[in-house]
């Protein structure tokens, strides 16, 4: 009779099952793959920028003209004053890219670090805020220091922030399904 129960517990070869014996056991982890990863977060970075840059027409974290840190930085790279045609392809390329390669740079790290993806995602994209807006920028001079800076460019930057990381690990995630 235990060799009936253990055969009925086998199952087709090639299927997502190895077979230990006459015993059938389900993998349940997945094969890690950088360029899975890399690919998936590229795509869930993508739409996540969409949707930060959605929020902040709602929410905008800098109400007063100022400057946004993908402008000044197209000016710095240019070296000169950008007309507004220019300013605006320039700044939007600068935004969208950074987007999509924070998105890669997460797919990659959740692939390897699944707790990476804690609090669905919302982690991550304030540990992405502290590391640009409040770090980063300040230093390269492309936005005032985190001290100086308004409650209200707080308090959009977070909220923007935690919509991006969500939205890229619900991205991420579903991609990720589909590439396997």
């Amino acid at each position: 009779m235990g060799g009936l129960l253990l055969r009925s517990l086998e199952a087709p070869r090639g299927l997502g099952f190895a077979s230990e014996g006459n015993v059938s056991i389900e993998m349940t982890s997945k094969q890690k793959s950088l360029a899975k990863g890399l690919l998936a977060g590229l795509v869930a970075g993508i739409v996540a920028t969409g949707a930060k840059s959605l929020a902040e027409k709602y929410y905008p974290p800098r109400t007063h003209s100022e400057p946004e840190p993908p402008e000044v930085l197209a000016e710095k790279i240019a070296g000169h004053h950008l007309d507004n045609t220019t300013m605006a392809m320039a700044s939007e390329s600068i935004h969208w890219g950074f987007g999509a390669l924070a998105g890669a740079a997460y797919g990659a790290l959740a692939e390897f670090y699944p707790a990476a993806t804690a609090k669905e995602g919302a982690s991550f994209g304030l540990a992405l805020m502290t590391l640009t807006h409040e770090t980063v920028l300040p230093a390269m001079g492309l936005s005032a220091p985190a001290e100086e800076q308004t409650s209200r460019e707080h308090t959009s930057e977070a909220a923007t922030h935690v919509l991006y990381g969500v939205v890229a690990e619900r991205v991420r995630s579903l991609v990720r399904g589909l590439l396997d």
